[in-house]
């Protein structure tokens, strides 16, 4: 696919900064004010436009032009939007990653996509410049903060205003590489992610379509490439005070805040701090009556985040689960409404989670569990009605990673002009073509007598009394493992009658009966884009070592 696109999607930046000027982009948390809740500053949309049509003049002049694969490391804010769409307008390739996946392994996974050119903060080029062999091939240097000992520009120095009129963006083919984005990591290697034009634009038609949201409206979001999308519909987004690798430690108030002060409508945040937020809500009796939709992803939503929600919004607002990935935004949704029609039921009955149906334009099959690379989809097995892994393919989907090669091998499936997406996730699709999740595929049990599925067994046992959340893991060789519950326990219950509630419970059903191992563990590891993705691989190990040392459920 190589046509141009009709509608020229970095052009809508530029028409909203013109019919627009004056209405803020980006409201970002700026200081302490009374009562130590935050203070906020504004980017309009007319200064964002100009910002970043400024360093697109400056970027290209340091050489970041087409095609320049250029690192950036830069917090969420009005600073990163601004390099973000200078870069796009120059024809750059950004490269964004997770700093804090670890240091080691940033390191490696930044050298591997050979970078020309680097953004960042000066602890980031501190970094750089101490392990340099990585990153011999930059040329271009920007620092957003005071430069150090090294030489290039500061953000400051390059300025915020263009010379002259910038020339019109030229459109750009489908298929032409517009960023490379990392997964996280959280279960197995970090991967690049190459994102096309046509990705984004499918992206942002789906986001459309899926919020509703609209221009004049405002957006509280906690991961920076819904930033860019809702400002590319028009939206103000609001960045409340908040680390991006813990989300989950958000201070609750500073939501609420940011949520009433700008009439927020359309919330995107991880189900750590939708958690919090919940409970800060109900404790101090607090509403958001201008919420309109709460989106949620990354991780399983809890079922009692998803009914608690409705109680402090009004009550003609919705509550999303979504389904997506690096590779796939999004993939589905369902709202709460549906979820409460039974469906947390059948969920905490060992049928899984119910993740909703596939968005427009985005079609998801059901293949045979297997670790090997599928040349082509003649090679994979298909399925109906029961659990395999789940394969995506659409428009939004990206068809190739830029590093590990060996990843588009056991990633991908050539399929005609076509290639799915393997999810590495596994699930099963109902009568109806709701998609139920059952947990990721390099973290199933194979006990040798049967396979269990984390997710699937994990919500028949979170509805114990007692259980803040739950771990399924397998200790020892696959295909002998056996079956050990992680628990973590609510606030001030007593763990032994937890534990005994837990053996209770899973007597009750088939699926999770042999599972008699119980051990509760203080507080779970978690990934660090969204707090909420269960560490099992640690968990695993930290499993055997209890076992080992006879540790007692």
């Amino acid at each position: 696919m190589s046509a141009a696109l009709t509608d020229n999607w970095l052009d809508r930046l530029t028409a909203t900064a013109r019919r627009r000027p004056g209405a803020p982009a980006v409201t970002s948390a700026a200081g302490a004010a009374a009562e130590g809740l935050p203070d906020y500053a504004d980017v309009t949309f007319g200064e964002l436009d100009e910002w970043s049509d400024a360093l697109a003049q400056r970027f290209a002049a340091a050489g970041m032009t087409a095609g320049v694969r250029t690192i950036v490391l830069v917090n969420p804010g009005p600073e990163l939007y601004a390099i973000l769409f200078g870069l796009f307008k120059t024809g750059a390739v950004p490269v964004v990653i997770d700093p804090g996946m670890g240091l080691r392994p940033m390191l490696r996974c930044l050298a591997a996509v050979d970078p020309q050119a680097f953004v960042g903060l000066p602890q980031a080029h501190a970094v750089r410049v101490l392990f340099r062999r990585g990153f011999r091939g930059v040329g271009a240097k920007v620092t957003v903060g005071r430069r150090w000992f090294w030489g290039g520009h500061t953000l400051a120095g390059l300025g915020r205003k263009p010379v002259g009129e910038r020339p019109p963006t030229a459109p750009a083919g489908d298929d032409e590489l517009l960023m490379i984005a990392f997964t996280t990591g959280s279960t197995g290697p970090a991967k690049a992610v190459e994102l096309t034009h046509g990705n984004l634009a499918a992206m942002l038609a789906q986001t459309q379509a899926v919020t509703a949201v609209t221009a004049e409206e405002s957006a509280l979001v906690t991961l920076p490439m819904f930033g860019v999308l809702y400002l590319l519909l028009g939206a103000q987004v609001v960045l409340p005070p908040l680390v991006p690798s813990k989300v989950g430690d958000t201070d609750p108030r500073h939501v609420v805040d940011a949520v009433n002060r700008f009439r927020v409508r359309t919330m995107f945040a991880s189900p750590a701090l939708l958690g919090p937020l919940l409970d800060h809500a109900r404790t101090h009796e607090v509403v958001m009556p201008t919420v309109r939709a709460v989106f949620s992803g990354g991780a399983p939503v809890p079922a009692a985040v998803v009914t608690g929600l409705r109680e402090v919004l009004s009550a003609d607002a919705q509550v999303h689960a979504g389904y997506g990935a690096t590779e796939a935004i999004p993939m589905s949704t369902i709202e709460s409404r549906e979820l409460l029609d039974g469906l947390i039921e059948r969920a905490q009955s060992g049928d899984g989670t119910c993740i909703g149906r596939p968005v427009d334009g985005v079609e998801v099959r059901v293949i045979a569990v297997t670790d090997a690379p599928l040349e082509g989809w003649a090679q994979a097995q298909p399925l109906r009605g029961a659990i395999g892994e789940l394969v995506v393919s659409g428009p939004n989907v990206s068809t190739r990673y830029h590093w590990p090669a060996a990843a588009n091998l056991t990633g991908k499936i050539a399929d005609g002009d076509r290639t799915w997406h393997r999810t590495g996730d596994l699930g099963r699709i109902d009568d109806e073509g709701r998609i139920w999740f059952c947990g990721r595929k390099s973290q199933r049990v194979e006990t040798g007598a049967v396979t269990l599925h984390p997710v699937q067994v994990e919500q028949v046992f979170n509805a114990a009394p007692g259980v803040a959340r739950t771990a399924l893991v397998g200790v020892g060789d696959r295909g002998a493992q056996r079956p050990v519950l992680c628990v973590e326990t609510s606030p001030g219950a007593d763990a032994a009658a937890v534990l005994d509630g837990l053996r209770e419970r899973g007597a009750r059903f088939p699926l999770t009966a042999q599972i008699d191992r119980f051990l509760v563990h203080p507080q779970f590891p978690v990934d660090i884009r969204h707090n909420a993705k269960i560490g099992r691989e640690e968990l695993a190990v930290w499993a055997a070592t209890r076992l080992t040392r006879g540790a007692q459920s």
